[in-house]
């Protein structure tokens, strides 16, 4: 058998492109890759702080231990060891005090049951009965879940609001990037689904991590060695505008400038904000385009403060909980990618459903960090903001609130070459890293299941 004649086009260099066009090309695929900008990562990429001599990233990732096919992907690249899990974080309240929270062994009993200081042994049985509920729920989901806020759930599973304060409202925001007020029950009980399945069945403990090296250097470094050498073509600053399709059949992609490149199968890695116009020929467009407007998006903030001495955490990972309206994370980069001080010390707040941060001037926002640190930290109320960057991203996912299940679209469609991929298709998980990367995983699988031509 001679090497498959067909010509994939990948387009979209975000990670579910990237993981497309590393299985595609590994698979001894003839490969090019459409990026519409001047680098790939999509909306995961590093930056650079020229006044503090550092390379921060324009958001800061968590990556639990669940995530299958994002290890493959690292794996494939080259970086899955720059990957670490400490297993404990620390929640911070604003009058001082703050708890350990541990993700592994017997001490995460303790962080289901409610890590509240101020939780009595009532709350704490109550949150026991609670998680029990909401595992169960997980698993055997109510068939109005879809109709529920996630808030809705907790006060129906009888979650007492010390436990939802110190443990599962901000990780529901974190899940689907969206309050509990407005996220969807749903999204929240897949996830958490997922999770429990792969614990119980693959015995895999569930567990965050992050990268300890710049986001460019995990994704993207070791993918573009890896195309170098298979032979993959990146064609930057170019816009695909439509899928050609005739008789059936993937026949190329048009592109901005009006020049067509020839294209035998093509893997559609946009995301839901820029699909329109692609699929025009695809017979069920108008359904996945207008999936796609529904779906909408989500704000997230990002702001990386460089301060003139430390705050004095006590981990890597810290919730700042109660009183902020936002609850927010702080990272500190130092523990976490052991970074030199020479310049400054550097820590990365994230805001998730940042709608009222989103409008505001960089310069409000930095001063708005900056207070709340205060409040949290000693160390703040004397600390002096040598360098800051502000990464505004108001369609950083699509939007994961009730009235949204049951809208992302699969990633095979009606004409066998042409499949999608993205986040914001129907996968195991929320708006991750890994709901990307699991998505290229069975567009690239579909593809791979084409009848071989001569």
């Amino acid at each position: 058998m001679g090497q498959d004649p067909r010509r994939y086009v990948v387009i979209g260099g975000g990670l579910a492109g990237l993981a497309a066009a590393v299985w595609l090309a590994e698979a001894g695929k003839r490969v090019t890759l459409l990026e519409r900008r001047a680098r790939l990562g999509g909306r995961t990429h590093a930056m650079r702080a020229d006044a503090v001599h550092d390379i921060p990233d324009n958001g800061q990732h968590v990556i639990a231990s669940g995530y299958h096919h994002l290890f493959r992907y690292l794996e494939t690249i080259g970086t899955r060891d720059f990957v670490a899990y400490p297993h404990r974080a620390t929640l911070r309240w604003p009058d001082g005090r703050s708890v350990t929270m541990s993700t592994t062994g017997p001490a995460a009993i303790r962080t289901f049951l409610g890590l509240h200081p101020d939780a009595s042994i009532a709350d704490r049985l109550r949150a026991a009965r609670a998680t029990l509920r909401l595992g169960w729920q997980c698993l055997r989901q109510p068939a109005d879940l879809a109709d529920l806020t996630t808030e809705q759930w907790f006060q129906r599973v009888g979650m007492p609001a010390t436990a939802r304060e110190a443990l599962w409202d901000w990780l529901a925001l974190g899940i689907a990037a969206e309050p509990v007020q407005r996220e969807s029950a749903k999204i929240f009980a897949d996830v958490m689904a997922t999770g429990l399945r792969l614990g119980l069945r693959h015995r895999i403990p569930v567990t965050i991590g992050y990268p300890t090296v710049d986001l460019d250097t995990l994704y993207v470094t070791g993918a573009l060695r890896l195309f170098e050498r298979r032979g993959v073509e990146v064609r930057y600053r170019t816009v695909a505008r439509r899928i050609t399709i005739r008789d059936g059949a993937v026949t190329g992609v048009t592109l901005a400038d009006g020049s067509e490149l020839p294209a035998d199968a093509v893997v559609c890695a946009v995301p839901n904000s820029h699909i329109a116009g692609l699929l025009d020929d695809l017979p069920e467009h108008g359904e996945i385009y207008a999936a796609a407007d529904k779906l909408g998006h989500t704000p997230i903030v990002s702001t990386n403060l460089y301060l003139d001495r430390p705050l004095g955490t006590a981990h890597a990972f810290e919730a700042l909980i109660g009183g902020t309206g936002v609850i927010d994370e702080v990272f500190d980069r130092q523990r976490m990618h052991a970074r030199r001080t020479d310049h400054a010390w550097l820590y990365c707040l994230t805001t998730s459903g940042a709608y009222d941060q989103i409008h505001k001037p960089n310069e409000e926002i930095v001063a708005e960090q900056m207070a709340l640190l205060r409040r949290y930290y000693p160390a703040a109320r004397a600390a002096k903001v040598v360098a800051a960057q502000v990464v505004k991203m108001p369609r950083a996912t699509f939007s994961q609130v009730v009235g949204t299940h049951g809208l992302r679209p699969d990633q095979r469609t009606s004409v066998p070459g042409l499949v999608l991929a993205g986040d914001w298709t129907a996968t195991d998980w929320s708006a991750t890293m890994e709901s990307a990367v699991q998505s290229a995983a069975r567009a690239v699988e579909l593809l791979l299941e084409l009848p071989s031509v001569a």
